[in-house]
């Protein structure tokens, strides 16, 4: 380990957990061997420690020495009243998963793909101003039991998104549909914590990372669900998982008491037996903006 990096590691704010930088470090070392990325930064995320504010998703570059810690989200998770509850707190992540439509975060071994920039509709800014809403959405491509990422759509974007959307009559917006509308909504902004399963950031810190992603390199979320099963045997035996050499960040075990990993096999029946009972009714089409 460089004598530079040591100095950030530890369980401090800024800093990461040395489980945490040895596995997204080995993981950027073999890609790099193998010549599947040659991106000069990695990447990691330490989804036990708590969200909103708390800085825990890394950015690594070793060749120029540089070491940064920033926010990022976690999966919200669902409430299937009456079935199952594997939905997730604001600040600390309970449940994790790699169930389709689960909603769930998965730890493991990831490499960034594609990025793909789509135009989402127009809001309004704080001066009044009408703006342009694009969003860059970058895929994941995880192993093991990350593998499901592709299919689930998990990757990395802004935590940002538009609500209450309408059609307004725009016929010289470059985004018009063949009736001359755009899509107009309220921008909506949480990156205070929890997401769909995908790593969100702020906006401005998307912005930044997001380019840096553009050549593939590595991203190792912790916990795994091996991790998972051992601190949540710890718990349930009553020791201290540190005590057994094993990590999660105190503050958010001491809120959740143990966590748990939920495997596809087990929870996608649970889900698709919920949609069959529960049919979604069938989208309507986009109402007419009332007023510009």
């Amino acid at each position: 380990m460089p004598a530079w990096l040591q100095a950030r590691i530890g369980e401090g704010d800024g800093q990461i957990a040395p489980v945490v930088l040895q596995r997204a470090r080995a993981l950027y070392l073999q890609k790099l061997s193998e010549g599947a990325v040659k991106n000069p930064c990695y990447f990691a995320m330490d989804a036990t420690r708590p969200a909103g504010f708390g800085r825990r998703f890394y950015i690594i570059c070793e060749a120029g020495q540089t070491f940064r810690a920033i926010p990022s989200g976690h999966g919200n998770g669902r409430n299937l009243q009456g079935i199952a509850n594997f939905a997730n707190g604001q600040r600390c992540a309970k449940n994790f998963s790699n169930a389709l439509d689960s909603k769930l975060t998965t730890g493991g071994p990831y490499v960034t793909a594609e990025t793909i920039t789509s135009f989402k509709g127009y809001y309004r800014d704080g001066a009044g101003k009408s703006v342009v809403f694009i969003r860059s959405f970058v895929q994941f491509d995880g192993e093991g039991d990350a593998a499901s990422a592709r299919p689930r759509a998990i990757g990395g974007h802004p935590a940002a998104l538009l609500r209450g959307v309408c059609l307004r009559k725009d016929p010289d917006s470059p985004y018009a549909n063949q009736d001359g509308y755009v899509p107009f909504g309220k921008l909506v902004d949480y990156a205070g914590g929890r997401s769909n399963g995908c790593t969100s950031w702020s906006r401005s810190d998307a912005a930044q990372i997001i380019p840096l992603m553009k050549e593939p390199t590595t991203l190792y979320i912790y916990p795994e669900s091996d991790d998972i099963a051992a601190v949540a045997q710890a718990v349930k035996a009553g020791r201290s998982p540190s005590r057994a050499g094993l990590y999660w960040n105190a503050s958010c075990l001491n809120e959740i008491r143990s966590p748990k990993f939920w495997p596809k096999e087990t929870l996608e029946p649970i889900i698709a037996q919920y949609k069959k009972d529960h049919p979604a009714p069938p989208p309507g089409p986009t109402p007419i903006c009332k007023s510009r």
